[in-house]
């Protein structure tokens, strides 16, 4: 049997038009519960087996393995999945305001409005988040774009459309 990362691996890389909708509605569906649990419970560190947080989901393995697979990177220490196994032992202890940004930055609206984050962090706190992570997608030139009617920076002496500019 193949490991439970190269199972979700393949699920995910084999979705097809008429498999993503009920797909998508699976997956959201497992992901919204366990983060609601989550955010509800921030003040402990979940711990178990594999085994033991799928059952305490109620999830498809291969689904909870997505899971893990996208929590991953707001974990203070990350997990190597590629041998999980359904004994393997798993700490989730999260970083909450890496785990908003990263939510904000996979574009998951139905994650970071989840009404349980305001057991979490305060507005002041998300709005924070909201404008570093805005902050990150903006993009500043640092020169000024010359114009054709410009000296060409080459020194020439030229204008730049009959210098370097001209291709």
């Amino acid at each position: 049997m193949a490991a439970l990362y190269e199972q979700w691996k393949n699920l995910i890389e084999n979705q097809t038009e008429d498999t993503f909708d009920s797909f998508w509605e699976i997956y959201s569906d497992t992901e919204s519960r366990i983060y609601t649990d989550l955010l509800m419970n921030h003040e402990y560190v979940l711990s178990g087996t594999f085994q033991e947080l799928v059952d305490r989901y109620e999830a498809d393995p291969v689904i909870f393995m997505g899971f893990l697979d996208g929590v991953d990177s707001s974990l203070k220490t990350p997990h190597d999945y590629m041998n999980f196994d359904e004994s393997s032992e798993i700490t989730l202890d999260i970083d909450y305001e890496k785990l908003f940004y990263n939510m904000l930055a996979a574009d998951a609206e139905h994650l970071a409005t989840l009404d349980a984050w305001s057991e979490v962090l305060t507005k002041d706190q998300m709005m924070a988040i909201i404008k570093d992570f805005k902050k990150s997608k903006t993009v500043v030139r640092d020169e000024a774009k010359i114009g054709r009617n410009d000296p060409c920076p080459c020194g020439s002496g030229k204008k730049y459309k009959k210098c370097c500019g001209k291709n």
